[in-house]
């Protein structure tokens, strides 16, 4: 057995993998712990659009709503513009104000509403947090605005002011929050597809350049530098077409809402796919296998600041703006619009085609570079020995 040991400890793939599992824990738990510290802290990023229709009231309890929640408060002219920036996800939700409202909560025996607006197309945390504040809103609306408008009418009743103020609260539960979704997200299993195609995209388009970069090497002596690098990336189109076939057939087979066509789910993950095989097997191009701890960096960065799990709105400002150069990002974003429902994928698409584009551009600069290099190598080593002559 010592002999064995002795043995594998000599072999530097032994060492590589060891330093690799050490640089997992270092990296993910580095990029975690920074990517996630002060979430909570930065719910003011969180944007409700308020369409106010009620002259009387409405205006008050807007201006009370921008003072006490710690989201970021802002009016919207129109239901069906702060319904567009919704669905666009400008906004986090949308509470609308019907012109009717102080007239009904005034009213003995009668109750107003409150509508809202949410839509599901978002990381889960989205819908927890809006729901939460939905109840909030409610609550401090019957606890302000209502109680104003029914003091009004109890005086107005010739009842003495003294009375009408303390008789108020106790009919202040007049208000009910309506809440309307859209893009609806049909349980847990379907909330976790973007981040899981997100994962095993990149994890696979990893091992894979690693293993193509081995037989890169393998057969460095017969085929030339050109040849490996189209050949690498012919491989690359060919397989991305039918991993992201089975991938995407897998998920329709077992039950995955898709709000588009089986095509556009299909077309879409090919192209992600595609560029995350590109963007992985740059670093090998640039640094060689030792490019794998780049791409190690990349996957948990990646999972941080694309807003697969926690809203990109929630993350500091390094990290979100980290995401918006990471091709992640506009893969979950696609990918929710796709499948839960949203806006078009032209621009995440267009993103995503940049981004390989630029990965193709520098790993055959590396190509180039690397070829120049091996060539001066020898022309060194020939004039030093004319040299030594």
């Amino acid at each position: 057995m010592k002999t064995a040991i002795q043995a594998f400890m000599k072999r530097p793939t032994t060492w590589v993998g060891i330093i690799t599992a050490f640089m997992f824990q270092i990296i993910f738990a580095v990029i975690w712990m920074t990517g996630y510290n002060g979430v909570t802290d930065r719910v003011d990023q969180l944007r409700i659009a308020v369409v106010n229709e009620d002259t009387a009231m409405g205006q008050q309890i807007a201006a009370n709503l921008a003072e006490q929640l710690p989201f970021d408060i802002v009016q919207s002219t129109s239901l069906e513009e702060a319904r567009a920036d919704l669905n666009e996800r400008e906004v986090q939700m949308v509470l609308h104000i019907p012109a009717s409202f102080s007239e009904q909560a005034g009213k003995p025996g009668e109750q107003a509403d409150l509508h809202y607006y949410l839509n599901e197309s978002n990381p889960a945390l989205i819908k927890s947090m809006m729901s939460s504040a939905a109840s909030q809103i409610t609550a401090e609306v019957n606890r302000t605005a209502v109680t104003m408008g029914i003091q009004k009418t109890l005086t107005g009743m010739q009842m003495p002011v003294d009375q009408a103020a303390s008789t108020a609260p106790l009919l202040a539960e007049r208000v009910k929050g309506v809440v309307e979704s859209s893009n609806v997200v049909e349980g847990m299993n379907n909330q976790m597809v973007p981040m899981m195609l997100v994962l095993a995209s990149y994890v696979g388009a990893m091992i894979m350049g690693m293993n193509l970069e081995q037989s890169s090497m393998a057969t460095a002596a017969s085929v030339s530098k050109w040849r490996r690098f189209g050949t690498r990336a012919i491989i690359n189109v060919v397989s991305s077409i039918l991993v992201s076939l089975v991938g995407a057939a897998l998920l329709v087979a077992l039950g995955g809402q898709l709000d588009h066509g089986f095509l556009y789910l299909w077309g879409f993950q090919c192209l992600f796919l595609l560029t995350f095989m590109f963007v992985s097997q740059m670093f090998l191009f640039l640094f060689g296998m030792a490019g794998m701890l780049f791409n190690i960096m990349l996957l948990s960065a990646q999972l941080v600041s694309s807003g697969a799990i926690v809203p990109r709105e929630l993350l500091s400002n390094f990290y979100t703006g980290l995401g918006e150069w990471l091709p992640a990002t506009y893969a979950v974003d696609g990918t929710m619009n796709i499948l839960f429902g949203g806006p078009g994928v032209s621009s995440d698409a267009g993103m995503l085609v940049a981004i390989a584009l630029a990965a193709i551009a520098i790993s055959a600069v590396a190509v180039f570079a690397k070829g120049r290099q091996a060539v001066r190598q020898p022309e060194v080593a020939i004039a030093s020995q004319r040299k030594d002559k």
